[in-house]
């Protein structure tokens, strides 16, 4: 990720993240294994996970807690893009699917940097456009049976893509 003086140094806060888990013994090892995943059929979730990874030039999230190594499995099952709109909605989805204080702080961080982005001109949706995207995304996240806590993406990689997101509930947006 490339460092814009107006936006959080992501990098950087998420090593400190990972520095203060491990300290409390939160952090599990490696869930992610890009090369079992590559290894799976074209339709299957864990073949869809690692393709997201490689088209967006991604390396898994290999260290932390359990559910930021999830993270990307979420914008795979959503079909949320990366950037910051798609970030915000995989936030405002997590909200929906379980209120945790967390969420809404993490999401109003993002929405700072969204309307940073807008400011300089580096995201041309409108604040309606955003806040409608948002919203779709939480009333996803509360239709669904998603729970972030206790989902198990290593029991579902051989699965088709579909059957998984119709598992929870996730029609395609």
């Amino acid at each position: 990720m490339t460092n814009h003086p107006f936006l959080l140094p992501v990098d950087r806060v998420l090593n400190l993240l990972d520095e203060i888990t491990a300290q409390f013994g939160l952090n599990v090892p490696p869930i992610v294994n890009m090369d079992y995943l590559r290894s799976l059929p074209a339709d299957s979730f864990g073949y869809a996970w690692v393709k997201h990874l490689d088209d967006r030039n991604l390396k898994p999230f290999t260290r932390g807690l359990r559910r930021k190594q999830l993270h990307d499995g979420v914008h795979v099952l959503t079909g949320y893009d990366t950037d910051a709109i798609g970030e915000a909605e995989v936030q405002a989805f997590l909200l929906g699917a379980k209120f945790r204080p967390v969420h809404v702080l993490v999401l109003g961080i993002i929405l700072l940097g969204v309307q940073r982005r807008r400011k300089y001109q580096l995201i041309s949706a409108t604040r309606s456009q955003v806040k409608e995207c948002i919203t779709r995304a939480y009333h996803r996240g509360r239709e669904s049976n998603f729970e972030p806590d206790t989902w198990q993406p290593e029991h579902l990689w051989n699965h088709s893509l579909r059957d998984v997101q119709l598992m929870f509930g996730l029609q395609t947006h």
